[in-house]
């Protein structure tokens, strides 16, 4: 059959356009891994813990929610959100570490990938966010509690209740690319609850943080006066961020808060957690007022009626690609699921 991803398949194999250069290759969960791990007894869970994971710059990899990112991680896209009431944002997913859960390390998230090709040309997955409080402490706790049966069922997301009378977030994110390095992004979120209910929305574009032990130059994210973001890289290239609606945008750097972690109080700087201060504490000294540095959100404020939804887009394209006039959005159909072979 000749579907337009065997097109990009066979372009790919050929090595006449880099289609997989882009795809999903931000991990889910970066914290706690043997990736970071430089503890002396080889203790990777308590050495790079989930408390520190929005305060620590990593190494080797990033991670985040529906993360979107070229092959070697250098400047990644992915999906922040808070309900209002937790308290962090939600960047990336929660989990027990191994000497936590009563059976080693476990995720507890709800989240599902539905659908995906092969060159990563388009991708969706689903993520369930609770309207109430994240229950961080009852996870732990309680599987704390079992650990002393070692035939007990592990207490998972479900068990807390907290999506009790429906009220959560169904939260799409799906990815279209329109060439190469011309990327759409759209997050679709449902409220599944009976009443109005706010959510923000935190599309985040950072650089992994390599300019700290390679010496290589730091590149820059900038605010531009259209609302969109410019990205540039020594290595990567100029890239663009258009961002529906003209939300705002906030900056800080992907640099480990030392102030935080190793009570380094002198230290300066806008921290890889501002993000956190400035929307959850309120801190608006926290990010960058200059709206440049090497990490970014758009942040987007939405309240949706009960049963209802709302869409916000997004696009990450190469200046070439901009260059050549493919600045704006497309039409919704560049997001309909591809047509895909019988086997």
């Amino acid at each position: 059959m000749n579907t337009a991803e065997h097109q990009r398949l066979a372009e790919s194999h050929a090595g006449l356009k880099p289609w997989k250069r882009w795809g999903p290759y931000v991990s889910e969960r970066q914290w706690g891994t043997v990736r970071e791990d430089y503890s002396p007894g080889g203790t990777a869970w308590e050495y790079f813990p989930h408390d520190h994971a929005r305060s620590r710059a990593y190494r080797w990899g990033e991670d985040g929610l529906a993360g979107f990112s070229d092959n070697q991680s250098r400047l990644c896209l992915a999906l922040a959100l808070w309900n209002g009431k937790d308290p962090i944002l939600k960047e990336r997913l929660f989990g027990l570490a191994n000497a936590e859960g009563n059976h080693g390390e476990d995720v507890k998230e709800l989240y599902y990938y539905l659908d995906a090709t092969p060159t990563h040309s388009y991708l969706k997955m689903l993520y369930k966010y609770p309207q109430r409080e994240f229950p961080y402490c009852d996870l732990v706790e309680e599987s704390q509690r079992r650990k002393a049966d070692c035939c007990a069922r592990e207490y998972e997301l479900l068990d807390t209740g907290i999506f009790d009378d429906d009220r959560y977030w169904d939260v799409f994110v799906e990815y279209a690319k329109a060439d190469v390095a011309d990327i759409l992004m759209r997050v679709t979120v449902h409220n599944r609850g009976p009443d109005e209910a706010t959510l923000h929305l935190f599309p985040q574009l950072w650089f992994r943080n390599t300019w700290a032990w390679d010496n290589s130059e730091r590149p820059v994210l900038r605010a531009e006066t259209d609302g969109g973001i410019s990205a540039k890289h020594a290595t990567l290239g100029e890239f663009r961020l258009a961002c529906d609606d003209a939300p705002e945008l906030i900056f800080c750097d992907n640099d480990t808060n030392v102030r935080r972690l190793y009570a380094e109080t002198g230290a300066a700087g806008y921290f890889k957690d501002a993000f956190h201060e400035y929307v959850v504490n309120g801190n608006k000294a926290a990010v960058n007022p200059q709206q440049t540095g090497t990490k970014s959100a758009a942040h987007y404020t939405i309240t949706v009626p009960g049963g209802a939804s709302s869409v916000v887009r997004l696009r990450l394209v190469a200046q070439t690609f901009q260059s050549a006039g493919s600045g704006g959005f497309p039409a919704a159909s560049s997001f309909q699921t591809p047509h895909r072979p019988r086997a």
